[in-house]
């Protein structure tokens, strides 16, 4: 893989992301790694130039739909084309009992706003930029963790769990992820594939030892259910697919109804419109 290959990770300063920044660099691919906290960023991109790799930062609150904007903005106008897209970035079920409901600057329940509107957000404004790029692709790490989303509370004002919560904005990513393959496969300008993936069950990450969870994979796993989407054939072969690690797997059914992503693309558009003029 040359140089001129550039992947945009979110969320790629500690755990998955930043194993996952580290494998591409090591394959000679021009890494942007994007983290909320300068000191962190700045220290795994310097890990990974004292290793030979090329790297940029970039900063952005995913919780802020104007900051992920603004992440997008500044990735496409540094860059005339990006090869690789990995919406990494997340927020977990959080400690227990799951009870404290955050709402992101924007009004939004926490969790679907990092873990889902980010995301979609992302991927809606860098398609351009992906375009440019020769057979690019979207990777959306996901969860085996999935649940149907109640569309008349999607702040979750009532009955709130954390991990309830958690659950619906990867069922939301999952569905997003093949509602925007299929509109991609119907554009024939430039072939961009867009995949989702569970990577790993409880990997050994910040997000699983917060929930007080005994991890019981380790990050490498997650790493290889990456970059089986990432850099192998597989990821290029297909699109509008969900994995389970390396293999090809069943999402939740409410992903795959057609009803669930009709309704999902009304509500993200509505919420997104602003921030995609």
């Amino acid at each position: 893989m040359t140089t001129t290959h550039s992947a945009l990770i979110t969320g790629a300063t500690s755990g998955l992301g930043a194993a996952v920044a580290r494998a591409l660099a090591e394959r000679g691919w021009h890494v942007l790694v994007h983290g909320r906290d300068p000191e962190r960023a700045d220290k795994v991109a310097g890990e990974m130039r004292a290793a030979g790799g090329r790297v940029d930062t970039h900063l952005a609150d995913l919780s802020s739909l104007s900051q992920t904007r603004g992440l997008a903005e500044t990735v496409s106008s540094n860059h005339a084309a990006i090869h690789l897209l990995i919406n990494n970035a997340g927020i977990g079920p959080g400690r227990p009992p799951y009870r404290k409901r955050d709402l992101s600057a924007d009004g939004h329940e926490l969790r679907f706003a990092v873990n889902y509107l980010a995301p979609a957000l992302l991927a809606r404004l860098l398609v351009p930029t992906l375009r440019n790029g020769e057979a690019a692709r979207i990777i959306n790490v996901a969860s085996a963790g999935q649940a149907p989303i109640d569309f008349a509370d999607l702040r979750m004002d009532h009955r709130y769990s954390g991990t309830q919560a958690y659950y619906r904005s990867k069922l939301a990513l999952v569905a997003f992820t093949f509602d925007l393959a299929a509109e991609l496969a119907d554009d024939d300008i430039t072939a961009i594939t867009a995949n989702c993936l569970h990577p790993a069950t409880l990997m050994n990450t910040h997000m699983v030892r917060q929930s007080w969870v005994p991890p019981i994979s380790s990050i490498a796993t997650g790493v290889r259910a990456v970059m089986n989407l990432a850099v192998e054939p597989t990821g290029a072969a297909v699109t509008g697919r969900y994995f389970d690690g390396v293999r090809e797997a069943r999402a939740h059914g409410a992903a795959y109804d057609p009803e669930t992503q009709s309704k999902l693309r009304a509500a993200t558009n509505e919420i997104l419109e602003p921030f995609l003029r």
